[in-house]
């Protein structure tokens, strides 16, 4: 009587294999994991997203928490110092219900800082995103179809050739007065700065996105997919943006920065914003004049620009290194 063989393993027992969809989502997550962890190893790029997020959080939620309203004029508190300052000049005037100091006219600087941030970060998120659509949608389309890539691209040499800022407040003059009239003070500007800003910054994002994409149509899975017969419409949301996502988040990062500066230059200039709608470049603009006697009316908010800026970059250099698989991973 010979021993029975061993039972393998019976079919109800094995495991099914995943479908392709499932591996691939599965190896988009585990990327997705090690960009994040990549970045965390860069000290400055932490450091920026964590005072970006506090920036942010400050400007939102500081008309709820400090309520004073930064056109309120008080008079009789005019041209006071911050708190701080008592410390070592007992003779100054000083205000607990303005801790950051005010301005000849009386009014709040903390409250101004806050109520400009949100102006300013406004003009620069809605700015760079309307750089990143322009700037991705004319490189996508010059990357992949070469039809379209001289012409575009002979346009974008066009557009970087041309003197960005004298073009900006050659705009600011000739359409200021008609958006004002249209959509009132305060949102005609901003549209005007906005759509300034986004048609005159998307040039470096279409240049870089084209590279990417040149790249791209050389891979073995664009060929594959071109060889089935998948149209364009359909091969650039799946394959090429994903693909290029990366240089995009990196450009918006620069893109971000530049715009904030370019408002703050603006204000700065007095072709911004009215003079009772506080930002940035507005409140260096308006302490400039009393600079010597009040410095720090002009510290704040030019601390509040460089910094800002400062993490925008960090941020940038961050991404950069995480979604290069050639760092990855050390």
């Amino acid at each position: 009587m010979t021993d029975a063989p061993a039972a393998g393993p019976s079919s109800a027992t094995k495991m099914p294999m995943p479908g392709p969809d499932v591996r691939l989502a599965a190896a988009g997550a585990s990327q997705w994991k090690d960009v994040w962890r990549q970045f965390r190893t860069h000290k400055g790029a932490v450091l920026g997203a964590t005072f970006l997020v506090l920036v942010t959080l400050f400007c939102i939620l500081g008309p709820w928490i400090w309520r004073v309203d930064p056109g309120d004029l008080d008079v009789r508190n005019k041209d006071l110092r911050p708190i701080y300052h008592a410390l070592w000049d007992s003779g100054a005037k000083v205000a607990w219900a303005h801790p950051l100091g005010s301005d000849n006219l009386g009014r709040d600087l903390l409250a101004s800082l806050i109520a400009g941030g949100r102006v300013s970060l406004a003009v620069g998120w809605t700015a760079m995103l309307l750089s990143m659509v322009i700037g991705t949608l004319v490189g996508v389309l010059a990357g992949y179809f070469w039809r379209l890539d001289g012409v575009l691209m002979r346009f974008t040499d066009l557009v970087l050739a041309l003197p960005l800022l004298p073009l900006l407040l050659v705009m600011m003059l000739l359409f200021r007065d008609s958006l004002r009239a249209a959509f009132g003070p305060e949102m005609g500007i901003f549209l005007l700065i906005v759509t300034g800003i986004g048609i005159t910054s998307w040039m470096n994002t279409a240049r870089i996105v084209r590279g990417d994409v040149l790249a791209l149509k050389e891979r073995e899975f664009i060929l594959a997919a071109r060889s089935i017969g998948t149209p364009a419409r359909r091969m650039i949301p799946r394959h090429i943006l994903p693909n290029v996502m990366s240089s995009i988040m990196v450009s918006a990062t620069l893109g971000l920065a530049s715009a904030i500066i370019t408002e703050s230059a603006l204000s700065f200039l007095g072709l911004g914003f009215p003079s009772d709608f506080p930002t940035w470049g507005k409140l260096l603009f308006d302490s400039t004049d009393r600079m010597a006697d009040f410095p720090e009316r002009v510290i704040w908010p030019g601390l509040a620009i460089s910094l800002t800026v400062l993490s925008v970059n960090y941020i940038g250099d961050g991404l950069r290194d995480a979604f290069d698989p050639r760092i990855r991973g050390r």
